[in-house]
């Protein structure tokens, strides 16, 4: 539905462009070109195309009112565009939660790499370095091929999937990026683009220094859920402990985590961060594979993200492959187990 609304609106863009052509004068032919580009650039979803149009609109709507009896009709499709400029700039103007995605993002990159030299680290991950894990955590970091290579100060990472609310909730399709950085104080910066009954809805997370915040947009235009406080922050502190087990192995060398070896397959990790400690039971395989992540300290935010009740939150993991130099999970699943007893 998102691509279908794109697409008319775009072709209602560049017909009432071509319609200028038939205007009188070299400044009907620049709002026929101006009002074309930006409904080609919005199909493509370039995503500062809402600059052209609001140009666009500006000049095609005061060339209409100057011939407004014969041109009139216009303004229809000028409302259409001005509200698509709208939306466009709400959802990738500068005020957006995408752009202060970027802003976040480059910024956390930027310090950790600043960070990378500092004094008492070495350049590589070591097998000495893997003597303090329990045994299957350090033969789940060798197998993901941190041995050798360079220590990890931090990571960006693209992932697809689909999400509910529930299990009589339809299921949302979304796509992400998010940026992790470790170090003295870790951080974890998220952007969810999912689709809400059709309509685009934007979602960030963040976790920057010592408290973590939840932002939900749906159409990019009002505030559905605006989550914060200790229980926000102590959710993504275990979310945040995932990542370093699912996507950053390598920097379980230096993590802030407290260990407890339980037997051949399993270890407990205790992680302390911006005041919060949560701890998460990893379970490998009898190939040094981490397949599941169960942590009894996530708290489930409500709809409304006002509330959290406490609930056990597993993240079944598969279909290792390669990145680069690294072997990781390429697929997951995150659940909720409301029945589950502590």
């Amino acid at each position: 539905m998102r691509s279908a609304i794109r697409w008319t609106v775009s072709a209602i863009v560049v017909l009432h462009g071509l319609i200028h052509l038939l205007g009188d004068g070299i400044a009907w032919v620049l709002a026929a070109v101006l009002l074309v580009v930006a409904g080609v650039l919005l199909a493509a979803s370039v995503r500062w195309w809402w600059t052209v149009g609001a140009v666009a609109a500006v000049i095609s709507q005061a060339l209409i009112v100057s011939a407004w009896s014969e041109a009139k009709a216009g303004t229809v499709a000028n409302v259409v565009l001005a509200l698509a400029v709208w939306q466009g700039f709400a959802a990738q103007g500068p005020t957006s939660i995408r752009a202060r995605y970027r802003r976040l993002a480059g910024q956390q990159l930027a310090d950790a790499a600043a960070a990378a030299g500092a004094p008492g680290r070495g350049p590589v991950v070591a097998a000495e370095d893997l003597r303090h894990l329990p045994p299957p955590v350090a033969a789940y970091v060798s197998a993901c091929g941190a041995v050798g290579q360079p220590r990890v100060q931090g990571f960006r990472a693209r992932i697809h999937g689909r999400i509910r609310g529930g299990p009589d909730r339809p299921w949302m399709p979304w796509t992400g990026e998010q940026v992790n950085t470790f170090g003295t104080h870790p951080s974890r910066v998220f952007f969810m683009d999912a689709t809400m009954l059709g309509l685009p809805a934007d979602v960030l997370h963040t976790y920057v220094g010592p408290a973590a915040r939840m932002q939900v947009k749906p159409a990019s235009v009002f505030t559905l859920i605006d989550a914060a406080g200790p229980e926000m922050t102590r959710a993504e502190t275990v979310t945040l402990l995932n990542d370093l087990c699912v996507l950053a192995p390598a920097a379980l060398v230096d993590a802030a985590i407290a260990w407890t070896p339980i037997d051949d397959h399993h270890a407990r990790a205790t992680f302390t961060n911006a005041g919060q400690t949560v701890s998460a039971e990893l379970v490998f395989d009898d190939d040094h594979e981490l397949v599941d992540f169960v942590s009894d300290d996530r708290l489930r935010a409500s709809a409304d993200g006002k509330s959290f009740t406490r609930q056990r939150w597993s993240t079944p993991l598969g279909g290792y492959r390669e990145f680069g130099t690294r072997r990781l999970s390429s697929a997951g699943h995150g659940r909720w187990h409301p029945d589950a007893t502590e």
